[in-house]
């Protein structure tokens, strides 16, 4: 395990400190494990991975109004009788990780998803999580009555931020122990295992023992190296809408052990973004660079072309893939257009300061100050879009409405609104990267296992650096509530393994 002393002991040690980093933490607590350590790579003020730059919202099944009321007990009386909440079943929420994935996901990990979800929102409510309704997001006011679609509900309150605010206070009233600035390197494992961790702290080395190792360290989207490596030709350009530190460290550990790779290695969840935000997220901006209104107007690239049917689906469906059909486009960008009819229903990134608009009270003006645009194609392409708008069915944006155009090459099959209202608005987006599919392969206890199929003892993993579950695209608010189903999975097994090392009796699950 090399030459460096072990200096530090404890019984789980975290590599991470993000939703599905700490949900493991507090569920190892929970399992009796003494000591856990959380190692996070980024200093306290950047803290919580890709968790931080999120909205906060959770995709979980439920079946009535009541269901929902334990997950948001102090929801008003005017709320509950002003919006509509609909339900979400299991059933629907199988159908839809099946059909955005075309059916690849591993059937295990999609039922653990789906079937475990509501617990353990419910469980994370008992370490101090609250959740509220996703009104500005995911619910559109149609006569003095919201209504929520694409199956998108619940969200921490205060977004990512209040996420991870919540569970580090959680982890300090459990004595959770942080390490900030610490870079884990290197697993220590022999042929019993894994047993601790190589990490990088304030220039010097040091070897951490550990009973049990959770990794939970993210992705590699921001590692530009791998990212083309990986997804192909021009993603290196693609920005990252994330955190800086997640370039893959806890996969590429794993791997140099003799963890086997799953998952869709040339896939990722990537969006629309601001074409002039940095290359890495912003925390102050949070995931306001996002623009994800494009199923309200439509979308043309440098040649003046739509490129995607911008209603093909609720955004919830399709916004983690049309990153990448921009990243395709000529110069990786595209700019989002609409008109005044759907101005008062775009979302709010529309507004943030750091936008990249241009409006104007005429189309032709606007065309032609759009940078790096064909204009005259622009305005025949806009023209020939709204002679195609089917105006006999009615708009509605809380519903797939069919509201479509007839004779494109590249239709728009719902919410298809003429843009010929003024003042009209455009919105230059690239890619932006928000974490890969690729990882470990892991069983349903959250053991990572070798390149024969055994696990590793000593090795659990979750959070975005667990392969298999996302193929091709990405059902909004999967993700997060994937990292704390698979965090309080991981983090239990490698409590209780933790514990039996010690000769106790794990706490009962």
């Amino acid at each position: 395990m090399g030459d460096s002393a072990l200096t530090s002991d404890c019984d789980v040690l975290v590599v991470g400190a993000g939703n599905a980093a700490l949900c493991a933490a507090l569920a190892a607590r929970e399992q009796g494990a003494a000591r856990v350590i959380a190692l996070e790579r980024a200093q306290r003020d950047e803290r919580g991975g890709n968790t931080a730059f999120t909205a906060g919202g959770f995709r979980v099944a439920y079946n009535n109004l009541d269901e929902l009321m334990q997950l948001m007990p102090d929801l008003s009386e005017e709320e509950r009788n002003t919006t509509d909440f609909g339900t979400y079943t299991d059933d629907q929420y199988f159908e839809d990780i099946g059909r955005v994935t075309e059916y690849r996901t591993d059937p295990d990990m999609a039922e653990l998803l789906v079937r475990r979800s509501r617990e353990t929102l419910l469980w994370m409510r008992t370490k101090g999580v609250r959740f509220v309704p996703m009104y500005g997001r995911q619910a559109f006011k149609v006569e003095g009555r919201f209504k929520f679609w694409g199956g998108l509900t619940v969200e921490a309150w205060g977004g990512g931020r209040g996420l991870i605010d919540a569970l580090h206070e959680a982890a300090r009233r459990e004595n959770i122990e942080v390490r900030y600035g610490t870079r884990a390197v290197a697993l220590l494992a022999d042929d019993q295992g894994v047993h601790g961790v190589r990490v990088r702290a304030g220039g010097r080395t040091e070897d951490i023992a550990a009973r049990a190792v959770v990794l939970a360290s993210g992705g590699f989207e921001a590692n530009a190296e791998w990212r083309a490596r990986y997804l192909g030709q021009n993603w290196d350009l693609a920005k990252v809408r994330g955190t800086r530190f997640n370039t893959g460290d806890g996969i590429r550990m794993a791997l140099e052990a003799g963890a086997m790779s799953y998952g869709h290695w040339s896939g990722c969840h990537a969006v629309g973004w601001d074409r002039n935000a940095p290359e890495f997220g912003d925390l102050a901006v949070g995931d306001g660079f996002q623009k994800h209104s494009y199923p309200l107007g439509i979308m043309i690239n440098a040649r003046g072309r739509r490129f995607v049917d911008e209603g093909a689906d609720f955004r919830n469906y399709t916004y983690a893939r049309y990153g990448r059909a921009i990243l395709e486009q000529p110069g990786q960008f595209a700019w989002q257009i609409f008109d005044r009819k759907v101005a008062h229903l775009l979302r709010d990134e529309y507004r943030i300061r750091q936008v990249t608009k241009v409006t104007s009270d005429s189309l032709q003006d606007l065309v032609r100050r759009l940078d790096d645009v064909d204009a005259d194609a622009a305005l025949a392409e806009i023209a020939a879009y709204n002679h195609a708008v089917d105006r006999s069915i009615p708009f509605n944006p809380n519903i797939k409405d069919g509201r479509c155009t007839r004779g494109l090459a590249v239709p728009k099959s719902n919410w298809a609104n003429t843009i010929d209202e003024p003042p009209f608005m455009a919105f230059a987006v690239t890619c932006g990267i928000t974490f890969t599919f690729g990882g470990l392969r892991i069983t349903r206890q959250g053991e990572v296992v070798d390149t024969e199929g055994a696990p590793i003892p000593g090795l659990y993993a979750a959070g975005e650096l667990v392969g298999g579950l996302f193929y091709f695209n990405y059902a909004g608010g999967s993700g997060l509530m994937a990292g704390a189903v698979f965090g309080k999975i991981a983090g239990t097994s490698a409590g209780a393994f933790a514990v039996r090392g010690r000769g106790l009796k794990p706490a009962p699950r």
